[in-house]
C-alpha cells in the first residue's frame, strides 16, 4: 500500500515538473519575435552580405592576384569566367582575325523574328548607335558621313551587304570593321543580333512576282 502511494506521488511530481518545463519553454520561446533565442547555425541564419561595389578593407582584400598570400582574399568584382547572366545568349567565341571573319558566315542569327515592340526598340537602338554614320535608312548618309568627318561609310542597302551573312555582319558589329569600332560594350549580344535583323528590313529584297525590289519585313511579327 505504501509503495503504491509513493508511486502516485512520484507520478504527480513528474507531471508537475513536465508542466513547469512546458510552460517555461512556451514563455521563453514566445517572449519576443525580435529575439528568437538560440540559433543552431547563426552564419546561415544571418549571412554576412557583401556589396560588390562597396569599399573593401585593403588589408584583407586585393584585386592584384600577384599579391595573394597569408590572409589576403582576391576579389575583382567580375563574374566567374564562362558564366552567363540569366537570359543571356551564348558567348561569341570566333577570334578577331581573317579566319574568324571567314568562319562568321556560318553563324546563324539566333533571333528568328521580332514583335512590333521589339522592332521599335531595335529601331531606336539603330538610330542611337548606327544612324549617326549609316543614316536612319542605312544608306550611309548619316551626319558623320555627310559632314566629312569619316569617309567610306557603308551603304547597307547595297548588294554586297544584302549578300553578307548575318554572322559576318554580327562579327563586324562585335569587333568593328574598317573605320567602325566595336559596339560590344554599347550593345548586348541580343541587341546586336536584333540590329542585324533590323538592317535586313532596310535592305531591298527581290520581288519574284513583279521583278522589283521590296523591303524585307520578315522580322516583324504582329501581336
Amino acid at each position: 500500500m505504501l509503495k503504491l502511494k509513493r508511486q502516485g506521488v512520484m507520478k504527480k511530481i513528474t507531471i508537475i515538473v513536465l508542466i513547469i518545463i512546458g510552460c517555461t519553454t512556451a514563455f521563453v520561446s514566445c517572449d519576443s519575435k525580435r529575439l528568437p533565442g538560440k540559433i543552431y547555425m547563426p552564419d546561415m541564419a544571418y549571412s554576412r552580405a557583401y556589396e560588390s561595389y562597396a569599399l573593401r578593407d585593403s588589408t584583407k582584400f586585393t584585386m592584384d592576384i600577384s599579391k595573394l598570400g597569408g590572409n589576403m582574399i582576391f576579389y575583382n568584382n567580375m563574374s566567374v569566367q564562362g558564366t552567363l547572366k540569366r537570359g543571356e545568349l551564348f558567348p561569341y567565341t570566333l577570334p578577331n582575325d581573317s579566319v574568324g571573319y571567314a568562319m562568321s558566315a556560318s553563324v546563324k542569327n539566333p533571333i528568328n523574328s521580332m514583335t512590333k515592340n521589339q522592332m521599335a526598340e531595335t529601331q531606336r537602338l539603330f538610330n542611337i548607335n548606327c544612324a549617326i554614320c549609316h543614316g536612319d535608312k542605312g544608306v550611309g548618309n548619316g551626319p558623320i558621313s555627310t559632314g566629312g568627318y569619316v569617309g567610306g561609310v557603308a551603304n547597307l542597302t547595297q548588294p554586297a551587304y544584302i549578300a553578307m551573312a548575318d554572322g559576318t555582319m554580327f562579327h563586324s558589329i562585335h569587333y568593328g570593321k574598317g573605320v567602325m569600332g566595336s559596339y560590344a560594350s554599347q550593345l548586348t549580344k541580343q541587341q546586336r543580333w536584333m540590329i542585324v535583323k533590323y538592317i535586313r528590313t532596310l535592305q531591298p529584297k527581290a520581288d519574284t512576282t513583279t521583278g522589283t525590289a521590296a523591303k524585307d519585313t520578315s522580322a516583324i511579327v504582329k501581336k
